[in-house]
């Protein structure tokens, strides 16, 4: 029961942080549009509410990442985690596309904000809940290494720093610097795109079963391994990909064409295990074996 509940910590804490967000955001939008006429307040409001989409489509997408394999999904629901990180960076970048346009109509038309108690207080609640439960989820979070988990811990500590940012822009605003309310709001906008960009890309290059930098280096280990164990030739094709949090692998050795079937059956449970310790992460690897005069 207590693992069960460690194994769905993430998923509760992107579905909790999910109705937080929403909460602190609509709260936010309401105040700065029609009290407080702060579109930094209000940016940040639509932020919030953005974050939150994020993590309620974390949250699908974890609830999917349980499922098992099935007839029409040979390999699992591993690739719906970065279906739910690409659909939640669209969602952000479509919203920084707003901010910036209210930023740029504030800074056209500066005007002093009304009510700056109220708003510095509510930006600074939003600010230390934001980044107190971001830092939470991302030690809780870490060991899981689901890139949407990351994106939302990320997002959401993000979320708290544009809050303090806001907090910033209101009492800059409430000494006169009116076009600090609009600057506040374009580097908010800036920070949700290049979140989003990165997002996108990552969960983009799994997609598409490229092969990066630690995928590189996890080949090599695979292939190093290999040399110390006795009666394998030479192991001259590896081949891995992420899939959601797994990786996926493909190993091509070459054998004595005489070695027996439980000679190369041990040689396999021997490679995955030592495979599976240096690289946790590794939930398959398809071993093929090549008689000698063959390779």
């Amino acid at each position: 029961m207590e693992k069960q509940a460690k194994k769905n910590q993430p998923e509760n804490l992107a579905g909790f942080t999910a109705i937080l967000l929403f909460a602190l955001g609509v709260i936010q939008i309401i105040v700065g549009e029609f009290f407080a006429q702060s579109v930094a307040l209000t940016a940040n409001g639509i932020d919030c509410i953005g974050d939150g989409f994020v993590s309620a489509t974390v949250w699908t997408g974890l609830r999917f990442l349980r499922k098992p394999a099935d007839d029409r999904f040979h390999f699992g629901y591993y690739k719906m985690e970065n279906l739910a990180s690409i659909a939640a960076a669209i969602v952000m970048m479509i919203l920084a596309s707003y901010i910036v346009y209210r930023s740029y109509m504030q800074w056209l038309n500066p005007h002093p904000i009304q009510l700056p108690i109220a708003g510095i207080l509510l930006a600074f609640i939003a600010a230390v809940l934001a980044v107190g439960l971001g830092i939470y989820k991302h030690m809780k979070g870490k060991r899981s290494k689901l890139g949407s988990v990351k994106l939302d811990a990320f997002n959401t500590i993000k979320d708290g720093v544009a809050s303090g940012l806001t907090v910033v822009a209101l009492i800059l605003s409430s000494m006169g610097f009116t076009e600090a309310d609009a600057l506040v709001g374009f580097i908010i906008a800036g920070v949700i795109v290049s979140i989003g960009f990165i997002a996108i890309k990552e969960s983009s290059y799994m997609l598409v079963d490229a092969c990066d930098k630690t995928c590189l280096l996890q080949t090599d280990i695979i292939r190093r391994l290999t040399k110390d164990i006795e009666d394998i030739i030479d192991a001259h094709l590896v081949r891995l990909r992420r899939s959601g949090p797994v990786l996926l692998g493909e190993l091509e050795i070459v054998v004595p064409k005489d070695m027996s079937v439980d000679r190369l059956y041990s040689i396999r449970m021997k490679i995955i295990e030592k495979a599976r310790n240096e690289i946790p992460e590794l939930e398959r690897l398809t071993i093929t074996a090549i008689p000698e005069d063959k390779s």
